[in-house]
């Protein structure tokens, strides 16, 4: 029989990490944990248990530790912003040895006719030092409701020196013309930009239609899409097309496509083929140091305590990652989809057991059917999915959080 290990919130170790009050975690019932196996060096899986106000909960965890310089963290996703894959399958081609579904995304456009769903995530996303993209506007954003003060520039990040932390990246950039002219860029690669704003796309972007760009407002996802835009391309900073209507298709190395909504639209209109243009963009976080990877979701638990504003009605399946040790260890969380577990918990719930669990910061990832928890081992060529996804079957995400250990 499997070994179980009941976890025991005591004052003395509440005192020592966070100062939480016991009135703060008491709701939660204990967590009861497997024993742990080993993944790889660094890297351990478990399994836990505990009653949740909806009914049991079921869920699968990997403890990561950020201290070994043989461990990292990296982006799991497709290669491209647009686009989606099983978290197996990306594990498996960037030879992960653990990983998790990441952000939500733009699954669905059953409001805009003829507007195709581009896949792309909401947050910002870094992957290998690289930044690939910005955040939506808040009210453009797929997912639950988010906690008090907390925006779609929210990121789970991990710096240059391998520790973990939350942070938030702000889009600053500039189209540049030959009259010295500068334009705000107020979107990179994003699947919905402000009203009035320019977004750049650049060849990370991928194939599909940048349409979906110019549709809702900042504060409305259905909205209906503008009417009054322009696509413009740049390639070696010289503009080369100009369109009245976004386009699709893959964006050539050296080339970046303009899109403008509204006042954007009218301000490109400015400019003709032939225009000397330079575009510059860069992702600012709220820390100094470079950046190694981040993705997009938000935050429930900071310091050792539960952001406000938390949902405790709404229970589901959730993923999440969680922070202790000064961001040297890391938890990636995934509740189990089974019928008898599908209950799952309320995001007030998830933050309550993940500080149960160790973290002193979590964050929540998208949950439902895209909650996927795997692991690889060295001498297998492909991941093993550990929960039971709750449609049956692992949904295409948009990026997940990969573990990597060098032999």
């Amino acid at each position: 029989m499997r070994a179980v290990l009941t976890v025991l919130v005591t004052w003395f170790s509440l005192m020592g990490s966070g100062g939480t009050s016991w009135a703060a975690v008491r709701d939660v019932p204990a967590v009861r944990l497997g024993a742990a196996g080993a993944v790889a060096p660094g890297v351990t899986y478990r399994e836990f248990s505990l009653q949740g106000g909806h009914g049991p909960v079921r869920g699968h965890l990997l403890t990561v530790d950020l201290r070994s310089r043989r461990v990292s963290v990296d982006l799991l996703y497709p290669g491209v912003v647009g686009a989606r894959a099983k978290v197996s399958q990306l594990a498996d081609r960037q030879r992960a040895v653990g990983g998790v579904n990441g952000d939500f995304f733009n699954i669905s456009e059953e409001q805009h006719p003829g507007v195709a769903a581009t896949g792309a995530p909401v947050g910002p996303a870094v992957a290998s030092g690289r930044a690939l993209k910005a955040a939506v506007p808040d009210g453009q954003r797929f997912g639950p409701a988010m906690p008090q003060g907390v925006t779609t520039e929210d990121v789970l990040a991990v710096g240059g020196n391998g520790a973990g932390r939350l942070d938030r990246l702000s889009l600053e950039g500039v189209v540049r013309t030959e009259e010295d002219d500068e334009l705000p860029l107020a979107g990179f690669n994003q699947y919905a930009l402000p009203v009035d704003g320019v977004g750049a796309y650049t060849p990370a972007w991928g194939g599909v239609s940048r349409l979906r760009a110019t549709c809702g407002t900042d504060t409305d996802r259905a909205a209906p899409c503008s009417r009054d835009t322009v696509e413009l391309t740049v390639r070696d900073g010289r503009v080369t097309s100009l369109h009245e209507r976004p386009g699709a298709g893959p964006i050539p190395r050296g080339s970046v496509v303009l899109v403008g909504r509204e006042q954007g639209a009218r301000d490109l209109r400015r400019l003709a083929v032939g225009d000397a243009v330079r575009v510059e963009e860069r992702l600012r976080s709220r820390h100094s140091g470079a950046l190694r990877c981040a993705l997009g979701g938000f935050p429930i638990l900071r310091g050792g305590r539960a952001l406000g504003g938390l949902d405790g009605t709404t229970a589901a399946v959730r993923t999440a990652a969680g922070l202790a040790d000064g961001g040297r260890r890391l938890y990636l969380l995934a509740l189990d989809g089974r019928a008898e577990y599908r209950a799952g918990l309320t995001l007030a719930e998830l933050a309550r057991t993940m500080r149960k669990i160790g973290a002193v910061d979590a964050f929540n990832l998208d949950g439902g059917g895209s909650s996927t928890l795997v692991t690889r081992s060295a001498h297998s060529a492909h991941a093993t999915v550990r929960n039971h996804p709750s449609h049956g079957d692992e949904r295409a995400v948009a990026n997940g959080i990969g573990v990597f250990v060098r032999s």
